[in-house]
């Protein structure tokens, strides 16, 4: 579309891009119905964003289908220049609509085509999921998905769960519908390990759906999960079923660490293990932040250093990392090393420190432009093995003679 002129009166004002569906306020102003919608949802007062006058409560949003014909029109004789066709607009979905399609997942011959509907309904615009939340969808869709547990019966399981991950919005029915559900959290438990046709796209939905009600459980729901539960996440990263899955199943990993049942659970369940695996793979920035995140959470208790330590990659994985990927990396890098230095160390894991480049890396950490606890954290972890360590010449300089003993 490179220099093709776009008549002024196409263009939202909201979004500056051509309106698909072309809608008046009662100011006159047209604007682009998704874009109008949207600034009322974020707006503090319903105003009119041109004119700044106030609108009525009972204010419509009236169709232009003048302009919007005028615009297809337009797209259709300038297809040649890459100006892409505008479809004509779907009926926006109304509470009656919603309500039958409800109904319509009680009746098993239309369940699978009503789920289809939708998340179709979903995908079109903000406006459709909010309906959606409004007449109660969540909530059937939740019941649905908990049958299908209770009667291990896999259709439609995939479907439900992506609809309600496109319709998740952190309202307070929301919070009410997920906060002590554990017929859910058992119903997800079930969809992780769910072997359906489709399986990773069950499974990827089941763990985007597990981070979306993990954020308003309540802490009772929290600190009794199962390690069947736990153990479905670890899985989930062990057996690399999505970018996606993983991403999400990390951060449900670490917002439910900090309960120390669960923290066991997970060791149990070899999450240590996995998260180097996975980290030895070289995976993105932020998967590695989540990982270091999630180690220094269990290698805060025993068992989880012991099976840190008892992985050959870990040190030298660690050590590697450091001052290569972001501040974050490195706060958690050493927080482990801090950990393993006063809780869990041996002559052995101290001479191999030494020998996989552990203590070279601390040194670096403090001569390296990062910040000042950083290079505090690596000068406490030098000091508490000095004497082992005094003879190695890429630290002499610096226990002996700037930091006294």
């Amino acid at each position: 579309m490179d220099g093709i002129d776009v008549p002024q009166y196409f263009i939202c004002p909201i979004s500056l891009q051509i309106m698909k569906d072309p809608v008046t306020v009662m100011t006159g102003i047209t604007y682009d119905r998704e874009s109008i919608e949207q600034w009322f949802l974020t707006a503090k007062d319903t105003t009119c964003p041109v004119t700044k006058q106030p609108l009525e409560g009972d204010f419509v949003l009236t169709p232009n289908h003048t302009l919007r014909r005028l615009i297809q029109a337009w797209c259709t004789a300038n297809a040649s220049n890459g100006v892409d066709p505008i479809p004509t607009p779907k009926t926006p979905l109304d509470r009656t609509h919603v309500l039958k399609l409800i109904r319509d997942l009680g009746v098993a011959q239309l369940c699978q085509k009503t789920l289809q509907k939708m998340e179709a309904f979903c995908r079109y615009n903000e406006r459709n999921r909010k309906c959606m939340v409004d007449a109660g969808a969540a909530k059937a869709i939740v019941f649905l998905i908990i049958r299908c547990f209770k009667e291990n019966k896999s259709c439609g399981v995939e479907e439900a769960l992506r609809v309600l991950h496109l319709i998740w919005s952190p309202t307070p029915e929301m919070k009410i519908l997920f906060q002590e559900n554990y017929n859910f959290i058992d119903a997800l438990t079930w969809a992780l390990g769910c072997e359906t046709e489709n399986h990773v796209a069950t499974r990827t939905n089941a763990v985007l759906v597990t981070k979306d009600v993990v954020g308003v459980a309540s802490p009772n729901l929290l600190e009794r999960l199962k390690f069947e539960f736990l153990n479905g996440l670890v899985r989930t990263v062990r057996e690399k079923i999505s970018q996606a899955a993983m991403k999400a199943a990390l951060y449900v990993l670490i917002e439910v660490s900090p309960w120390g049942r669960n923290k066991w659970q997970m060791i149990e369940a070899g999450a240590v293990f996995e998260l180097i695996e996975m980290e030895l793979e070289n995976p993105e920035k932020k998967m590695t932040e989540l990982i270091f995140c999630l180690l220094g959470h269990l290698c805060s208790c025993a068992d989880g250093r012991a099976q840190f330590l008892g992985h050959a990659g870990s040190l030298p994985m660690l050590s590697k990392r450091i001052l290569r990927v972001s501040n974050t990396t490195d706060d958690r890098a050493l927080h482990i090393i801090s950990l393993i230095s006063k809780f869990s160390v041996t002559n052995e894991v101290v001479l191999e420190m030494l020998s996989v480049g552990t203590v070279s890396k601390l040194c670096m950490v403090l001569q390296a432009d990062c910040a000042k606890y950083l290079k505090e954290k690596a000068r406490d972890i030098l000091r508490l093995h000095s004497k082992e360590w005094n003879n190695s010449p890429c630290i002499a300089v610096y226990l002996l003679t700037r930091h006294p003993r």
